[in-house]
């Protein structure tokens, strides 16, 4: 991907997030709505003071227009990841997912029993749900894109759309973040 590209993606992803018409974002920025037009179509070669008036008529860091964003849903099995050991003490560990600047999280111990699917309703907007399953087995995720975890399986997934949990198990337990 080029950096215009890079960056169009990144300002109509943006965008779209605040919620915001492309000429509201244009007058906030004190941009002509056909130069931002263009931006988003990944035409021309935005000034950093354009971009900074993006970003800040956003209300998002400078550099969120020049990231990829994370993927939707991203599954770790057990057996993956990159592993770190202490020199001194039999401790190890895998990070599988880091916190975005601004955001916050709440983790959950959640015991799952075998039976009637859990539906949830859709989290605000941007809440992302991450399960780690220590034990048992769970179909988990989206509704009509769930994935089975057994024990030490990693899946983040959109938390801001109806999800559900099953036990595929007599007990699942997992730990449950929560990130908004």
């Amino acid at each position: 991907m080029t950096p215009s590209e890079l960056i169009a993606r990144a300002v109509q992803r943006e965008r779209h997030r605040a919620g915001i018409s492309l000429s509201a974002l244009a007058e906030s920025a004190g941009l002509a709505k056909s130069t931002l037009s263009q931006l988003e179509a990944g035409k021309g070669n935005p000034s950093i003071e354009t971009l900074w008036a993006i970003a800040s008529a956003l209300q998002v860091p400078f550099s969120h227009l020049f990231e990829n964003p994370a993927p939707e849903k991203t599954l770790t099995r057990a057996d993956e990841g990159i592993e770190l050991s202490a020199e001194e003490s039999a401790y190890t560990t895998v990070l599988l997912a880091d916190c975005p600047p601004g955001r916050r999280r709440d983790l959950f111990k959640v015991r799952i029993l075998a039976g009637p699917v859990r539906r949830a309703d859709a989290h605000p907007a941007g809440t992302i749900e991450h399960v780690f399953l220590s034990s048992g087995k769970l179909r988990v995720g989206p509704r009509g894109d769930t994935e089975v975890l057994h024990p030490g399986d990693y899946f983040r997934y959109p938390g801001d759309v109806p999800h559900e949990y099953e036990a595929l198990s007599p007990v699942a337990v997992m730990t449950l973040v929560m990130e908004n």
